[in-house]
């Protein structure tokens, strides 16, 4: 581990008994140490504190002080000088992480002055909320549910500054700091796809992104379309696995491509679509006399993580002149790890990619790019409305820091910033760990489902999803037929009911093609350990053991 003040460091307790006992159990996985949580929540929560102090008196109680600047005007070039937005291998320390908190406060737009004559309640009301900001609690770490958990206390405090600051990005003029921190973190994400260049957008979500890098396809096929709309235009073809995420069948819906022009490709039983099917497909619509244009792989499936063979696909797209999307929102971030980097081969070759910090790395809700390889303005080309009200060409600084018109949106959150804050804190080694962890964590759940009676893998997992049956006393010597599967179909939603209204854990479950209900185990938060990992079992067992 990294000793800087921002890096995750194991957890340490004052009792040597529980210390010399955690050391007499240690797990080793892939390299990893799983006992113990490794966020030092205290380290964490003393950053949050203070960077809460530092909005109190930098933004909330100088909101009502007309005496205050509305801005500290710097142009672009400058301001790169004066703010280090460089995210590099260490995690920056603690003293470090105040000041820029500092910096980005002063040079950005002041967007919450008030009058004077308020100021007494503004001061009240800014002391609450530092009360409430100070004493955040954290995520529980047996929250499993969903491919998000867990809290990163650099995000959480980054998030604080913008909501402090409300801004929006889409002009330098009233969001300077926050465009230029969106710059630096695509440019680092490019990087790490491995494209020389590139260009991309943070947006609500990684469905959004699905839609963007369709919509941006069907232009780049047709650009006449934006102005003519869809009359006179071929039938558009769309192609993605049978197990991607549903945001594609919806924006086809959205764009009226029409959900009956998007080709479902098989994929095999590890849930990765078949290259070969795919060939046939884009044979069967040219045939049809259709016009496919885009083939949207996904790089970690929401049920079973499964990635898709991104170098054979590329080269079908390659053969017939497709846009390659790859929705690696839930994978994206094992880029990060040197170890797990290669479940992406060939990503690289896609012409955009969907990827959101705000899964693995845990950078908030919502956190989401779009990454393009096309580096002669297409978004803005496809996107641009040119509202003469905001960007206007005659302004007095170098109006292409004004990238809000490749935006769908107008207002747009700065949500850059929070993974852009993570990264400083962590270093890109830190991140890195944090992936390792989770998939070191995923491997000893795994080994511990094999040994235990009464589970079962539905398949060898590939990234941090793990699917398993619990199978009750009463099933385990049925035969497994009709009837068997039937009853196991009831147990997960049993166990689910009863473990919310205890509120020991959350856990998700769904059935999948012809598999009746399982548990889909998804892990992510540093804060979880290999003792959480034999608690979800044992209370599985526990729970549904008289089902």
């Amino acid at each position: 581990m990294n000793g800087s003040a921002g890096m995750e460091e194991e957890a340490e307790t004052n009792n040597p008994r529980e210390k010399l006992q955690r050391k007499k159990n240690a797990i080793l996985v892939d390299g990893v140490i799983l006992n113990g949580p490794v966020a030092d929540s205290k380290v964490g929560e003393k950053f949050v504190e203070e960077a809460s102090r530092i909005i109190l008196e930098e933004v909330i109680k100088k909101a009502a002080d007309v005496t205050e600047k509305v801005c500290e005007w710097q142009p672009p070039e400058k301001l790169k000088t004066l703010i280090d937005l460089e995210l590099k291998e260490t995690g920056e320390t603690h003293q470090k992480l105040l000041q820029l908190c500092q910096d980005v406060i002063r040079f950005s737009v002041k967007t919450t002055s008030a009058t004077s004559q308020g100021c007494c309640e503004d001061k009240r009301r800014a002391a609450a909320v530092y009360t409430a900001l100070s004493s955040s609690e954290e995520d529980h770490p047996r929250f499993f549910n969903q491919l998000y958990a867990g809290i990163d206390y650099y995000s959480l405090a980054a998030r604080f500054i913008t909501e402090a600051l409300n801004p929006s990005v889409y002009t330098y003029e009233v969001s300077p700091v926050f465009l230029l921190v969106e710059e630096a973190i695509l440019k680092k994400m490019i990087e790490f796809i491995g494209w020389e260049e590139g260009d991309g957008i943070f947006n609500p979500g990684g469905s959004v992104s699905n839609m963007y890098a369709m919509n941006l396809a069907r232009y780049k096929y047709c650009p006449e379309i934006k102005e003519r709309g869809l009359s006179g235009m071929p039938r558009l073809v769309v192609f993605t696995s049978e197990e991607c995420h549903y945001s594609v069948k919806k924006a086809a819906s959205f764009l009226g491509i029409g959900t009956q022009n998007v080709y479902f490709i098989k994929s095999d039983a590890r849930g990765k679509m078949i290259p070969e099917e795919l060939e046939k497909q884009v044979q069967r619509a040219r045939k049809e006399g259709a016009a496919p244009f885009f083939v949207s792989a996904t790089a970690g499936t929401t049920v079973l993580g499964a990635f898709d063979p991104l170098d054979e696909i590329a080269d079908i797209c390659e053969k017939h002149d497709l846009w390659l999307h790859v929705d690696a929102s839930w994978g994206g971030s094992a880029l990060l790890s040197r170890k797990h980097c290669k479940l992406l081969q060939g990503i690289h070759r896609a012409r955009s990619v969907a990827w959101n910090p705000h899964k693995m790395l845990m950078a908030g809700i919502q956190c989401c790019a779009l990454l393009v390889k096309d580096n002669s303005d297409l978004l803005k080309r496809c996107y641009s409305a040119k509202a003469s009200y905001l960007f206007q060409q005659d302004k007095f600084y170098d109006v292409s820091y004004d990238t809000g018109d490749k935006s769908i949106q107008c207002s747009r959150r700065a949500d850059a910033f929070k993974f852009w804050m993570t990264w400083k804190a962590l270093g890109t080694t830190g991140l890195e760990e944090r992936v390792n962890r989770a998939l070191a964590l995923a491997r000893y759940l795994v080994d511990e489902i094999k040994k235990r009676e009464g589970f079962q893998l539905l398949l060898e997992p590939e990234y941090a999803n793990i699917c398993f049956w619990y199978i009750p006393p009463s099933l385990r010597n049925m035969e497994k037929g009709h009837e068997f599967w039937e009853k196991l179909h009831h147990v997960a939603p049993i166990i689910k009911e009863r473990m919310m209204k205890k509120g020991s854990m959350m856990l998700g479950y769904q059935p999948h093609r012809d598999k009746v209900n399982f548990f889909r185990q998804v892990i992510i938060s540093p804060q979880v350990s290999r003792e959480d990992m034999d608690f979800l079992l044992d209370e599985i067992d526990s729970l549904g053991r008289d089902l």
